[in-house]
């Protein structure tokens, strides 16, 4: 396997189509967008993306757009001058600049404010852009890898990201599938982290046992392949025994997952499970007739079914007659 894609590891149908979309995407400079849940590994498919690519020998430059102050985004992104703002006491070089010649990642673009969508989106139609405080426009050549959360459509409902943008995002798309809906990749996933884990500690390699086998199918993983992986890693250090246990530590934990995960987890496992009974409740509502369903949700029929396929949701699974 090419060592761009050392790190995404997966058999499941599901896994290995997405799998064939960041390769062929590699091959062209067109703008990405990496949708799925937390935990899904986008990153680790821009990373890929970039150094399966032309760019591979110039810098991949990563930036989680949820975790930089509104004020401070657009500076962060696109350099500031000295003086163009409080405590600007000095010339900041952008990301974009950074970027030169390679790929600008952004994580969790959904969290970019209004202002910063108008800018990306200039940048995005020409290339050019302007440091906050400059008197003249400069030119980048950078290729946009993007990821977001499965709130996007709804905040594009909601008028909160710009249409024209997710647009321009949106050239080539990448679903990553949720672990629940990867069959098998659980335990393969388990078994990679756990001689991982071995080899960073020093420890002897240690299987995991029939039951954790059995749990690891069964688990609904919220939190995607990175709940997995901090599970395999605590197990790793405080399992003294010769089988690895990975059975939960607390009541009701194997139908809800771990009871402190990270907000971004819990939030977007909510969205998903929203979405999903929605999506249901609408087609129910119209018979299983997608075109009607498309009308009533006020989306554009090829978006409507793209999210019905997304959770496996189609009239068999209703247990609707076929017309």
């Amino acid at each position: 396997m090419n060592a761009a894609l050392s790190h995404l590891i997966g058999q499941s149908p599901a896994f290995r189509r997405a799998l064939a979309v960041i390769e062929r995407s590699a091959c062209f400079e067109a703008p990405v967008l990496l949708r799925g849940e937390t935990g899904t590994g986008k990153e680790l498919a821009a990373r890929a993306i970039h150094y399966l690519g032309a760019r591979r020998n110039a810098p991949f430059v990563p930036l989680n757009c949820g975790a930089v102050p509104e004020a401070l985004v657009e500076s962060e992104l696109f350099g500031a001058e000295r003086g163009a703002f409080t405590d600007a006491h000095t010339r900041r070089t952008g990301l974009i600049a950074t970027a030169e010649g390679g790929t600008l990642f952004l994580d969790e673009v959904d969290a970019l404010p209004a202002r910063a969508q108008v800018s990306l989106l200039r940048f995005l139609q020409d290339q050019t852009y302007r440091p906050l405080g400059a008197s003249r426009e400069m030119t980048g050549n950078v290729r946009i890898v993007a990821a977001a959360s499965p709130r996007l459509d709804a905040l594009i409902t909601q008028g909160a990201f710009r249409v024209d943008l997710a647009f321009r995002l949106d050239v080539l798309s990448i679903e990553l599938p949720p672990l629940r809906e990867r069959a098998g990749d659980a335990l393969l996933l388990a078994e990679h982290f756990a001689q991982r884990f071995a080899r960073r500690y020093g420890m002897d390699s240690r299987r995991l046992g029939t039951t954790s086998r059995a749990w690891l199918g069964q688990h609904s993983w919220p939190g995607n392949v990175r709940e997995l992986e901090n599970r395999i890693h605590r197990a790793t250090l405080l399992c003294q025994g010769a089988e690895l246990d990975l059975l939960p530590e607390q009541p009701g934990e194997a139908d809800h997952g771990p009871v402190a995960i990270h907000y971004r987890t819990a939030r977007d496992a909510a969205m998903a499970a929203w979405e999903r009974a929605y999506l249901a409740e609408l087609l129910r509502t119209t018979q299983g007739n997608v075109t009607r369903a498309a009308e009533l949700a006020g989306k554009e029929r090829r978006a409507l079914g793209k999210l019905l396929k997304k959770h496996g949701i189609d009239r068999a699974s209703l247990g609707l007659l076929t017309a």
